[in-house]
């Protein structure tokens, strides 16, 4: 559960144009799925619709790149999409939420998960 480095050009280019632009939305979503008692919030971004967390931010009428969902861990362990054998791994690479944005990075050749650190204020 690290950063790929497989997601340098065809990825990180169009993440990091829509990031700059939805940063402060994803943020303030991560801090009210932790305010309401729900750790490790996650962010599936994918290009076409699909069925993990709710969705957030769709390109038409956000103009981005990407449609952005937002769940937590605890639904991903449902979809069985982290197993439970694989918890404390997933604790242990996840980054301090106030600071980093979990992306679950969702594409025909690429599927991982994707620390992004927010832009300082």
């Amino acid at each position: 559960m690290q950063n790929d480095p497989e997601l340098s050009g065809k990825y990180l280019g169009t993440i990091s144009q829509d990031f700059v632009n939805v940063a402060d939305t994803l943020k303030e979503a991560s801090y009210q799925i932790r305010k309401a008692g729900f750790e490790f919030p996650i962010f599936p971004i994918c290009k076409e619709a699909q069925p993990i967390g709710q969705l957030l931010l769709q390109p038409k009428v956000h103009g981005t790149s990407w449609q952005y969902y937002v769940a937590y861990m605890e639904e991903f362990l449902q979809r069985g999409l982290i197993t439970k054998d694989k918890v404390e791994d997933f604790k242990d690479a996840y980054k301090d939420p106030d600071e980093f944005c979990c992306l679950f990075v969702i594409d025909t050749q690429f599927t991982n998960f994707v620390f992004i650190p927010y832009p300082e204020d």
